[in-house]
């Protein structure tokens, strides 16, 4: 029989970019990454929070650099991603996470504005990241890239029209980029995350959450930032190699429950 391989588990000394990394899941990425020697490039609109993960991480003994990012300014990604690239030495991993919400009912006055900027934001941005981290990302060994998409990219809400669309769009961009880049080596992955506790679901009541996670979650309970990380962190591992253009929800079950 042939000898078991031993494949690589360890991204010590790799460097990571993470978009919308001042909050939520990208916080909780960049975390987990720098708990594992990763050198972490905490990127987001918001710069004071950004300065905030990069203290967190450096006060934790992790390495990590900051840059304010804004993912619908084309020249500000070709900007950072270089940046990075340059302060690291290196750029062996992509995180697309950076997002934000867009309800809006289809009669809305500045649905088109709405629609436009979903777009832009949370899938354009997307490619444009990848791009521009490519010529980097082709040097490295083992080259990671994960698009976080949404369990709204697999179904949909009413009024949500452009979050939807937007983040359906992100799952077929990664299997695209999957193939695209799969003689290279690199893969491309899709985490779907459902009911998260995060910014964007701060605002509904407590009493609200916990009806919900009852009633559509085969779990029963909203999930933590840190549970996705850890998905994604998995997806990145050298050793995590034979796995490219997967859509994997994080939902506690939400996609699987018909009751």
């Amino acid at each position: 029989m042939d000898a078991i391989k031993k494949l690589d588990r360890s991204v010590k000394g790799r460097a990571v970019l993470i978009t919308g990394a001042a909050s939520g899941m990208g916080r909780a990425t960049a975390h987990v990454f720098a708990s594992e020697g990763a050198l972490v490039a905490v990127t987001d609109i918001n710069e004071s929070g950004v300065a905030r993960v990069v203290e967190e991480i450096k006060a934790a003994g992790g390495k990590a650099e900051g840059w304010r990012l804004d993912v619908c300014d084309r020249a500000d990604i070709n900007r950072v991603v270089a940046e990075v690239a340059k302060s690291f030495g290196r750029l062996d991993i992509l995180i697309n996470n950076a997002g934000f919400g867009g309800v809006r009912p289809l009669d809305a006055k500045d649905y088109d504005e709405v629609w436009d900027r979903s777009l832009a934001g949370l899938l354009t941005a997307q490619q444009q990241m990848v791009r521009a981290a490519l010529p980097h990302l082709r040097k490295s060994e083992a080259a990671r890239i994960v698009n976080v998409a949404s369990t709204e990219g697999l179904g949909a809400t009413p009024g949500d029209g452009p979050y939807v669309v937007a983040k359906t769009g992100v799952i077929g961009l990664t299997r695209s980029l999957a193939v695209d880049l799969g003689p290279e080596g690199i893969t491309v992955n899709c985490i779907c995350p459902g009911p998260i506790r995060t910014a964007l679901t701060d605002a509904i009541p407590e009493e609200h959450k916990t009806i919900f996670a009852k009633r559509r979650t085969a779990l029963k309970r909203y999930g933590f930032p840190e549970e996705v990380a850890h998905i994604t962190f998995s997806l990145c591992l050298p050793a995590a190699s034979y796995i490219t253009g997967a859509v994997i929800p994080v939902d506690g079950g939400l996609t699987i429950r018909n009751a």
